[in-house]
This record gives structure tokens, C-alpha cells and sequence, in this order.
């Protein structure tokens, strides 16, 4: 869906807030390839660990970018191969397939240039797997959107800020 550029906030929050909605249903809809076209060549795709840190170092509760290990510091290349791997059908972590439920909700811009745009957002992600495995991922993502040629969104940078320090699923096959 694409839309002409607005200085609307309300209509800018619409778009955004559709983007969002329209990027879980083709991840929780499988349709991979779909979703790699809403992601900008230069992506910045990072999920940091989380720690249990004092009060007084809150500034230290997730490790950094070129620093510290994350779970993810990826760009789209990457996550490609993740995808074509995915589409192999020989991938053992998701075979069967896991059903997942990505909620987006708490859509907030909080810097609207010319032709970008850095918002956050909260995410539940349910995931099912076989009969018994079940995982549930909470979080924060700050996300920076830029306007593609046609008037529409790409997504350039996701940092995704997990409340959990320790995950308990087995893999992280899915995307966030």
C-alpha cells in the first residue's frame, strides 16, 4: 500500500501504525520474501541482550552495537539467507513449521523528518511449536522509517529491546 507524503500527523501515525500491521501479518503469514521488500538495502536489524543491572546503571541494561555480543546485529543480507534457508523446507529448527502472532501496539513517532521518520513501539510475539513448545517474547523497538520512491515506507533501522534477560526458546527462527 503505498500513500502520498502527508505533514498530517494523524495521517502520518495511520501510515505508520499500517506499515507495522502489514509487516506481522506477512511475518506471521510466512510470506518472507514480501517482507524482505519492506526493508531498506542499508537495514540496521539489532536485538540486544538484556541484563540485570543496578538502578544506578540503567544505561548498561543492554549491550551495544560493535561492543557487546547481541542476539542480532544484522543487515538485510543476512536476514535473506535466514529467509532462503527458511524456504529450503530442510531447516530442522522449523520443520514442522512454528506458528507465530507478532501484536504490534503502542505506535508512537517521535521525530518526523522530511522523509523519515524514528518511531517506537511495543511487540508481544507468541510462538507455538509441535504440541507443547510455547514462547513468548515482550519488548520495546525503536524503528526509523524512510520513504521509498513511491511515496511509502522501508524500514532502515530496528533496534528491538527485549524485557526478558534469559529467552527460553530453544531458537530464534522467527523475526522480530
Amino acid at each position: 500500500m503505498s500513500a502520498p507524503p502527508t505533514t498530517d500527523l494523524r495521517a502520518l501515525q495511520w501510515e505508520i501504525e499500517q506499515f507495522l500491521y502489514r509487516e506481522a501479518d506477512l511475518l506471521d503469514e510466512r510470506r518472507l520474501d514480501e517482507w524482505l521488500d519492506t526493508l531498506h538495502e542499508d537495514l540496521e536489524y539489532q536485538v540486544p541482550l538484556r541484563r540485570n543491572v543496578h538502578s544506578d546503571d540503567r544505561a548498561l541494561d543492554h549491550t551495544r552495537a560493535g561492543l557487546d555480543a547481541m542476539w542480532f546485529d544484522e543487515g538485510k543480507e543476512t536476514l535473506a539467507k535466514r529467509v532462503a534457508q527458511l524456504a529450503t523446507g530442510e531447516h530442522w529448527a522449523e520443520e514442522p513449521m512454528s506458528r507465530v502472532s507478532h501484536v504490534v501496539t503502542n505506535v508512537r513517532p517521535v521525530r518526523v523528518g522530511a522523509d523519515d521518520v524514528d518511531l517506537t513501539s511495543r511487540l508481544l510475539v507468541h510462538r507455538n511449536r509441535v504440541d507443547t513448545e510455547t514462547n513468548i517474547l515482550v519488548g520495546r523497538r525503536k524503528d526509523t522509517l524512510v520513504r521509498d520512491g513511491d511515496g511509502g515506507w522501508l524500514l532502515r533501522k530496528r533496534v528491538v529491546l527485549l524485557d526478558q534477560s534469559v529467552l527460553m526458546t530453544k531458537n530464534l527462527t522467527f523475526f522480530l
